[in-house]
């Protein structure tokens, strides 16, 4: 690896201080993700994912501060030393090495993209040149990518959305990367650690919570669990290396294990890492093996005394999963020979492993220590809302819930209609009564589910007054159906309202 890191180092009080000043010019010019969104406009912005420049480029033809920033940090151009220095503190960005000097010109050493926390907080994510946006695939030439660290991708985003927020001593990010995860969790955990096998990434890792004005983090180099022996955290958050590849050229993305070995093997390691009631949230890809069910796969890799949550978003056949990671890599860059070798490599495997399409999803783990384990497992392809971490921790709620209530207790309880939930009717033009009734949530995971005329009243009049038993009486005497047949067939329906998060019960 050639290229630079910054110097800066937060346990130094002049770096902090210039790293500080640093931060204070960034706002000042609007280098955030609101100015940038502003300045670029939508397609451009979107255009930078896809790592096209040339948008971006004509949207920062000026001269003011923030397109200086924009051409410096995002679009590696070289600016001139007096354009820079009338942005930028720039002797301390020289001194801490943001910034190197090239002829009358300055250019960054590293992408610095703008990023909105939460709350409103303004972060900025570092990562290697060329990989604040598009990926490791939007470097050209004949670059090394193998230890590249990336910034700010769609599954960084997707699990910072997922992870349950709330506050706890001690959090890891295992296989942290540019350090997305760890500057979340500071934001509500005392302790935070992380690891990367990638001596590199924990360095990048370091400015982003420096330049972010995070704390410090208790960063270590190793591998899976390696690195933190047997100490347990209350939340355990990871991107990890989940593609599964012919071999291991990329360390932020090929795990160096066979198929989808990495994921399980993290997955079946986390419970002994985890405090009572711990949190293991991750992304990973599975595969589907020829005569085996995955739902099975994955059920089989929950470790004792973990509930699980288990949602499979997305599959790819193997052509369309080797065809995307080629070109996350500049495969496609390569030569024809080439490209057509490194593809058969890829369809080698898969045969080799009788995999016949992979998955990809969120795995949550917590640590309950029940039994008789709620463990599910699902395929929810469609839109979801984010950030959806008060809904994990809903979901297990609402497991608890339903794991120490019998049918008994559950009619004598109260229970009520959780906002945003709407009813649609479906039928033809003119019909008596509709076919169907479905429930729709507007928040969460924004599921449906069909109910029959009895599920779509009863779950119409809960508002917590009256007991499950009661209402069901009720809609006896309306429907002309015996009381006692009613309430012994309804509760795995009022059950599957709960679990499913329409229905919430009420003390």
């Amino acid at each position: 690896m050639t290229m630079h890191l910054p110097t800066a180092d937060a346990q130094d009080p002049e770096s902090s201080a210039r790293t500080s000043r640093l931060r204070e010019a960034l706002l000042a010019a609007a280098f955030t993700a609101d100015g940038l969104l502003e300045l670029l406009g939508a397609p451009a912005y979107a255009a930078l994912a896809r790592s096209e420049t040339v948008p971006a480029l004509r949207a920062t033809r000026g001269e003011g501060p923030l397109e200086t920033l924009v051409r410096l940090f995002l679009l590696q151009r070289p600016v001139g030393q007096a354009r820079a220095a009338a942005v930028l503190p720039l002797a301390d960005c020289l001194a801490d090495g943001w910034l190197v000097r090239d002829g009358d010109e300055v250019r960054a050493t590293v992408d610095v993209r703008p990023y909105g926390g939460p709350d409103g907080q303004d972060w900025w994510i570092v990562s290697d040149l060329g990989c604040a946006v598009g990926g490791a695939g939007g470097i050209r030439g004949g670059a090394d990518r193998s230890g590249l660290v990336l910034g700010v991708g769609g599954a960084s985003t997707t699990l910072a959305g997922i992870t349950a927020r709330r506050p706890v001593a001690k959090a890891l990010d295992l296989g942290t990367g540019s350090g997305i995860q760890a500057l979340h969790a500071a934001q509500h955990a005392t302790r935070v650690t992380a690891t990367d096998l990638n001596p590199r990434a924990l360095r990048i890792a370091a400015l982003t919570l420096a330049l972010s004005g995070a704390g410090p983090a208790d960063l270590r180099e190793g591998s899976l669990f390696e690195p933190v022996g047997e100490e347990r955290y209350d939340l355990i958050v990871s991107n990890p290396p989940f593609v599964i590849s012919p071999g291991a050229r990329l360390t932020y993305r090929d795990g160096g294990m066979g198929g989808d070995d990495l994921c399980r093997t993290l997955v079946q390691q986390a419970a002994a890492h985890l405090n009572d009631g711990g949190y293991c949230q991750l992304l990973a890809n599975w595969q589907h093996v020829a005569g085996e069910e995955w739902q099975d796969r994955l059920r089989s890799w929950v470790p004792r005394g973990c509930d699980a949550w288990i949602v499979q978003r997305e599959v790819q056949d193997v052509t369309q999963y080797a065809e995307l990671w080629l070109r996350d890599a500049g495969d496609h860059h390569a030569g024809a020979k080439e490209y057509a070798a490194r593809y058969d490599a890829w369809l080698d495997e898969f045969e080799a492993r009788k995999t016949k399409a992979v998955g990809f999803g969120w795995i949550t783990l917590r640590k309950s220590g029940a039994e008789d384990p709620s463990v599910t497992v699902e395929e929810w392809p469609h839109p979801v809302e984010q950030p959806l971490g008060d809904a994990v921790l809903r979901h297990f709620d609402r497991q608890d819930y339903l794991r120490a209530t019998d049918d008994a207790a559950l009619l004598a309880g109260h229970f009520r209609l959780v906002d945003e939930v709407v009813q649609e009717q479906v039928g033809l033009p003119g019909a008596e009564d509709p076919e169907h009734v479905v429930l729709r949530q507007n928040r969460g995971m924004r599921r449906a589910t069909k109910v029959d005329t009895v599920g779509a009243g009863f779950a119409g009049v809960c508002d917590g007054s009256l007991p499950a038993g009661r209402i069901l009486d009720a809609i006896a005497q309306l429907v002309g159906e015996d009381p006692v047949l009613l309430r012994d067939r309804t509760p795995a329906s009022i059950r599957m309202l709960v679990e499913q998060g329409f229905l919430e019960p009420v003390e």
